[in-house]
């Protein structure tokens, strides 16, 4: 049975805002713990840092795509956290130089 346009709109719109939303509270997780870490203390070019996230997500798990579970490995979590390492990192850095 083929849905209708709208209804595959909505759909989508609906899978867009829990996407932004699912983000946010990644980029805040990681934001914090780049916080606790002095990020938001040292002056470092936002290119850089994100180089810097970059690698990190390399040694911690490849870049593999992200999961929806718990705590089943480095490999799981990292994969989430490229995207919101890739947000909060901008935002940990432009903390350090407000």
């Amino acid at each position: 049975m083929k849905k209708p346009s709208a209804k595959l709109r909505d759909e989508i719109a609906k899978l867009q805002e829990q996407l932004k939303i699912a983000e946010t509270r990644e980029a805040e997780r990681i934001g914090r713990i780049a916080l606790k870490a002095g990020l938001g203390e040292i002056e470092i070019d936002e290119a850089e840092l994100q180089a810097a996230f970059e690698q990190l997500t390399k040694r911690f798990g490849g870049g593999q795509g992200a999961t929806t579970g718990g705590k089943k490995g480095a490999g799981d979590s990292s994969g989430r956290a490229s995207t919101a390492a890739d947000a909060s990192g901008a935002g940990a850095g432009s903390a350090g130089e407000a």
